[in-house]
């Protein structure tokens, strides 16, 4: 029987979540029809887009994502607190870039208009405000916008009604840093096994390509939580060196997994030589970011951890 989504959701345990979503019927996302060669892989650009612009909204940081044929993985960060900091005004301009609001919180947002308002309109405002900001760090509200948004468009351009996704999304807690690492891994080498791509930075519309072709220029994507280091103390991010998080997925992807078709070439040189980041100045990578974030988690993480993720609502890796 499911459980519920609050069941499965508890920011008490962890900030970090692995969600997916499927499409009904194997219904295509993305891909190409093979039978009817029509292609949709316009669409990867649909989601991509959408996560960004729900990063820059919500108190949500984009962790790894993939977007598959007929599927998408996403592995978020919940950031309450910083909901939490959020001014009134922050909030309602946050919420009305997706949505329009109501007539008085649009008002408010107006200085000659918000003059003329009485206390009790005010008040009406700061606690309409209020549900929007709970609703800025939640998961399920996220994923509602991310995945409504999708399903109307594929429905306009396939001129149909009804259901596109398979009922809500799936969710999987990660209660630890290695439950975090192991999952990121899997969804960033979900293209490359299933035969979509060769190596990770040759896995279109996938968190790992952005990361990288990020790195070579010394940075990082600025829609995704960055890595932080063991050295820095005032950087949030990730609780590991993008170095090794490279490392760790180039590392796994060489091992050939039962039921899946791909596996990276033993061939291949190790990641760091191949795409040109061996002579990256990790460290001032990391501390760029010093100016952006606040907080720290300063944990590192040893390469090889395996990736074997089931069908548990709960993950946790010894």
């Amino acid at each position: 029987m499911p459980r519920p989504r609050k069941s499965l959701i508890s920011l008490q345990d962890t900030p970090y979540y692995h969600c997916v979503s499927r499409c009904v019927r194997r219904a295509f996302l993305c891909g190409e029809d093979h039978y009817s060669g029509k292609s949709y892989e316009h669409r990867r650009q649909w989601v991509e887009d959408r996560l960004l612009t729900l990063a820059n909204a919500f108190a949500i940081n984009i962790c790894a994502y993939a977007v598959m044929s007929n599927h998408t993985h996403v592995v978020l960060h919940v950031d309450r607190d910083e909901a939490l900091a959020w001014s009134t005004e922050e909030v309602l301009s946050r919420w009305h870039s997706l949505h329009k609001g109501t007539e008085l919180t649009r008002q408010y947002k107006i200085t000659e208009q918000r003059m003329l308002m009485s206390e009790a309109q005010i008040q009406a405002v700061i606690s309409t405000a209020n549900i929007y900001r709970q609703r800025l760090y939640d998961i399920s509200w996220f994923m509602r916008l991310l995945n409504e948004y999708i399903a109307r468009l594929a429905n306009k351009e396939d001129d149909c009604t009804g259901r596109f996704w398979e009922g809500r999304f799936k969710s999987q807690s990660l209660l630890d840093e290695a439950a975090l690492a192991a999952c990121m891994a899997y969804v960033d080498l979900n293209p490359l096994r299933v035969g979509l791509a060769k190596t990770p930075e040759t896995s279109d519309f996938t968190s790992i390509q952005k990361r990288i072709t990020a790195a070579k220029k010394s940075a990082q994507p600025n829609f995704l939580l960055p890595f932080t280091n063991s050295v820095s103390s005032t950087v949030k991010g990730l609780p590991f060196k993008l170095k090794d998080y490279l490392e760790l997925v180039d590392n796994t992807g060489r091992h050939i997994v039962a039921n899946k078709t791909g596996s990276i070439d033993h061939s291949y040189s190790p990641i760091l030589v191949r795409t040109g980041l061996q002579h990256i100045d990790w460290q001032s990578m990391v501390m760029g970011i010093e100016n952006q974030f606040s907080t720290s988690i300063s944990l590192t993480i040893a390469i090889g951890i395996g990736i074997g993720i089931g069908k548990t609502q709960k993950l946790k890796l010894a």
